[in-house]
C-alpha cells in the first residue's frame, strides 16, 4: 500500500518509530526542520528552564517572531520582548523584532518552510506552510520545550481526507470563498484531526497567495495539517524569493534543491490509503460570508443583499488574507471611494516586506486614501490586541482567519468573515455587500467515507521495561461525543493553585456527572465517544484524571490537544472505535434516556503488544503503541524523558 503525502513527509523527518512505512495512527519521534515560536517564546523559555536545560540542541532550529502584542508598549511586555531577545541572542537563534511580520508570514518569506520539509509551531496556523508543500503542524509550548531541548518531539500520524478541487473559480470568487464554502459544506467532522491533501486540476488556477490562505484556514476547518502539491507556481515563488534572499546573503534554498523539486516534487504515492475524499467544482463557488460567530455557517453573499448587515468596523489583517494579492483586491474596490461614514476600517500587512511591495504598488496608499486606518505588521486586532477591538453592539466583517464570539474585541459584538474584496466594498457601502454581482449558487455535498485502516494483520509490538504487557479495569462508559476539558476539570478550579492532588481527584468530571468521582475506583478505564477532550488545553484535564486513579482512556477520537498533554504527562489513550460502536448499540437505551456515566460492572482486557481490548466476549483492535508512547509513559511525560536524554534525572 502506497503512502500519503504526509506519512511521506513524516517518514522522511523520523527520528524513532516502527521499523516499515508509516501509516495512519502511528506513534514516532519527528525530527523538525524549524519550530516556530512568537511572543509564546516567553512561557516556552520557562518550561526549557524547567526541564533543567541550559543549551538549545540545534540552535539553527527554533524561530523567534514577535507578532502578537507588537502594539503594546508598556514597561512589562517591553521587558519581555527584550528577555526573548536576550536569549535568542545567547542561543545564536534566529530573531525577528516585533514589526518584522506575523510569523507564519515570516516563515514563508524566509523559507523555513519549504516544499517536502516537516515544519512546526507553537501556534495553531502552522497549517499555512502547507501552501508551500511542507507539512505544517501546531505543537504545545511543552513540545516546543522539548524541541529546543531534544531536537524532536512526538506525533501521531493523522489519517488522511484528499479533497479533489475541479473546475475553475468564477470571477469574483477567491481561495478565502473556497475555505469558507469547504468549513460550512463539511461540518460533520469529516477532517476533524486529519491531514487534508488537496489535488485536483482546479489547483491550477490557485495563486500561491489563495493556497496559502486556504492551508491556514484548514486549521478552523478542524484538520492538523492542510497541502497543496508543488507545482509550477509553487517554484517560481520559491525561486524569487530565494534570489530576494540571496541578496541579503542568505541561502536557505540552494540550487540541488530546486532541481530536485522541479524534477520529483513531493507527492502522495499512487495507490495511497485516505481516510475520505472530498470533490469540490471551483465554478460553483461564490463569495460567502460566514458567521456570525462561527466559521461553520457559511453564507452567499447574494443572500445579503435584501437584508444588508450594518457594520462598524472592518478588518484587513492576520496570516491569512493580509497578502499583497489580497490588499490589490482590496484597493480595487476602494480606488476612488471613501469609508462609509460610521465605518472604521483597519489594514494591518502579513509582513514589514508585504507592505513595502503594496506601498511601490500603490494600493496601500489607494486604502489610506480611502480612509482605512493603518496598523503595524502583526497579528493585533485578529486575536485581540491593540487598537481597532469590536465594542459591545458593534457588528464587525473581517478577512481574518476566526471570528469566535469575543475573539476580536467584546462578547456583545458580533462578526462576519468574507474576503478582502467583500470586506472591502463592505467598508464602503456600510453593510455586508460586494462590487460586483454575487449570484449564489448551491453547492454539491461530495463526500466519500474511505477505508484507509489498511491491514495490519497481528502486528505486535515489544513492550519497553516499565510498560504493561498487559491491563485489565473496570468499564466506566462515557457515551458522549466532545466531552470537553471543562467537563472534565471546570474553571473554578483551573487557575487555583491550593488544588491538591486529592482536591482535584474529588472534583474530576464534576461539569459532566457531579456523581462520577465518587463513584469511581482505582484502576477503572474510562471509555468516551469521539473527539474526546475537546475545548481548552488546560492540562488539568488529564493530571486531574490521573489523581483519581483512572488506569487510561479509550475513545472513539481525541481531541489532538487532550492527547498531546495525555502523553506528555505520562496519561496512556487509545484510540478504538470498534469498541465504543459496540457499546453504544449494547446501552442504545440508556443514552437514549441521558444516562451519563454507565458502569455493567464487568472489565476490559487490554492487551498492548497485539494492540486488542476483549469485553463480553468480543475483541477489538487499536493501532499498537509503540516504542515512542510507551516511552512517556515509562518516563512519567515528556519533561522527565527530556532531562533522562540530558542526563539530569
Amino acid at each position: 500500500m502506497g503512502q500519503t503525502i504526509v506519512e511521506k513527509i513524516a517518514q522522511s523527518h523520523m527520528a524513532e518509530g516502527p521499523d516499515r512505512p508509516l501509516r495512519a495512527g502511528d506513534f514516532v519521534t519527528i525530527r523538525p526542520r524549524h519550530v516556530l515560536t512568537h511572543d509564546n517564546s516567553a512561557p516556552v523559555m520557562k518550561k526549557f528552564r524547567a526541564i533543567g536545560a541550559r543549551r538549545v540542541l540545534e540552535p539553527s532550529q527554533p524561530v523567534f517572531v514577535l507578532d502578537h502584542d507588537i502594539q503594546n508598549t508598556s514597561e512589562e511586555n517591553l521587558a519581555k520582548y527584550a528577555s526573548i531577545e536576550g536569549f535568542a541572542r545567547e542561543q545564536g537563534i534566529d530573531f525577528y523584532p516585533a514589526g518584522t511580520g506575523i510569523g507564519h508570514q515570516v516563515m514563508v518569506e524566509q523559507q523555513y518552510a519549504v516544499p517536502g520539509a516537516f515544519v512546526a509551531a507553537s501556534d495553531s496556523h502552522a497549517n499555512m506552510y502547507g501552501g508551500v508543500g511542507a507539512v505544517g503542524t501546531p505543537v504545545v509550548r511543552t513540545d516546543a520545550a522539548a524541541i529546543w531541548a531534544t531536537g524532536t518531539f512526538w506525533w501521531q500520524i493523522p489519517r488522511t481526507v484528499q479533497v479533489v478541487l475541479e473546475g475553475e473559480l468564477p470571477e469574483g470568487a477567491t481561495g478565502k470563498d473556497v475555505i469558507l464554502a469547504l468549513c460550512g459544506l463539511y461540518d460533520q467532522g469529516e477532517v476533524l484531526n486529519a491531514a487534508v491533501e488537496f489535488s485536483g486540476p482546479g489547483i491550477v488556477g490557485l495563486s500561491l497567495e489563495e493556497r496559502l490562505a486556504i492551508a491556514n484556514m484548514t486549521t478552523e476547518w478542524g484538520a492538523l495539517v492542510g497541502w497543496f502539491p508543488v507545482d509550477r507556481r509553487t517554484l517560481e515563488f520559491i525561486e524569487r524569493r530565494r534570489e530576494v534572499l540571496k541578496g541579503r546573503g542568505i541561502e536557505r534554498v540552494n540550487t540541488e534543491q530546486l532541481a530536485g523539486w522541479r524534477a520529483a516534487p513531493p507527492a502522495a504515492d499512487a495507490g495511497a490509503a485516505y481516510a475520505g475524499r472530498i470533490t469540490l467544482d471551483l465554478a460553483e463557488v461564490t463569495p460567502f460570508v460566514a458567521g456570525p460567530d462561527t466559521v461553520q455557517v457559511a453564507t452567499p453573499l447574494s443572500e445579503f443583499r435584501e437584508e444588508k448587515v450594518r457594520i462598524q468596523k472592518a478588518y484587513l489583517v492576520s496570516c491569512v488574507n493580509s497578502r499583497a494579492e489580497d490588499i490589490a483586491a482590496a484597493a480595487a474596490v476602494l480606488d476612488g471611494r471613501r469609508i462609509a461614514e460610521g465605518v472604521e476600517m483597519y489594514v494591518a500587512a502579513a509582513s514589514r516586506e508585504v507592505q513595502e511591495e503594496a506601498e511601490r504598488a500603490g494600493t496601500w496608499k489607494t486604502l489610506l486614501e480611502a480612509g482605512a486606518v493603518a496598523l503595524p505588521p502583526g497579528c493585533g486586532p485578529c486575536i485581540g490586541l491593540g487598537a481597532g477591538l469590536l465594542e459591545a453592539g458593534e457588528v464587525g466583517i473581517s478577512a481574518t482567519n476566526r471570528n469566535f464570539k469575543g475573539r476580536m474585541g467584546s462578547r456583545d459584538a458580533r462578526c462576519y468573515l468574507a474576503s478582502p474584496a467583500v470586506v472591502a466594498a463592505s467598508a464602503a457601502a456600510g453593510f455586508i455587500t460586494a462590487s460586483g454581482a454575487t449570484n449564489g449558487r448551491l453547492l454539491t455535498r461530495r463526500f466519500e467515507a474511505l477505508d484507509a485502516s489498511g491491514d495490519s494483520g497481528d502486528e505486535r509490538v515489544e513492550i519497553l521495561p516499565g510498560f504493561p504487557e498487559r491491563l485489565a479495569g473496570r468499564l466506566v462508559f462515557l457515551p458522549m461525543d466532545n466531552l470537553n476539558t471543562d467537563g472534565m476539570y471546570g474553571k473554578d478550579y483551573t487557575y487555583r493553585d491550593d488544588m491538591t492532588p486529592e482536591a482535584m481527584a474529588r472534583v474530576v468530571f464534576e461539569n459532566y456527572d457531579p456523581e462520577l468521582a465518587g463513584r469511581a475506583r482505582e484502576g477503572d478505564v474510562i471509555v468516551g465517544g469521539w473527539n474526546f477532550g475537546t475545548g481548552s488545553s488546560r492540562e488539568q484535564a488529564v493530571t486531574a484524571l490521573q489523581a483519581r486513579g483512572f488506569a487510561l482512556v479509550v475513545a472513539g477520537s481525541f481531541s489532538q490537544t487532550y492527547l498531546r498533554n495525555a502523553f506528555n504527562n505520562g496519561f496512556p489513550c487509545v484510540e478504538c472505535p470498534g469498541l465504543v460502536d459496540r457499546l453504544r448499540e449494547r446501552f442504545a437505551d440508556e443514552i437514549r434516556g441521558g444516562v451519563k456515566t454507565i458502569i455493567p460492572g464487568n472489565e476490559l482486557e487490554i492487551e498492548f503488544a497485539a494492540g486488542s481490548i476483549s469485553w463480553n466476549g468480543s475483541r477489538f483492535r487499536f493501532p499498537p503503541l509503540g516504542g515512542v508512547p510507551q516511552g512517556l509513559v515509562v518516563a512519567g511525560g515528556v519533561e522527565n524523558q527530556v532531562r533522562r536524554s540530558l542526563g539530569i534525572a
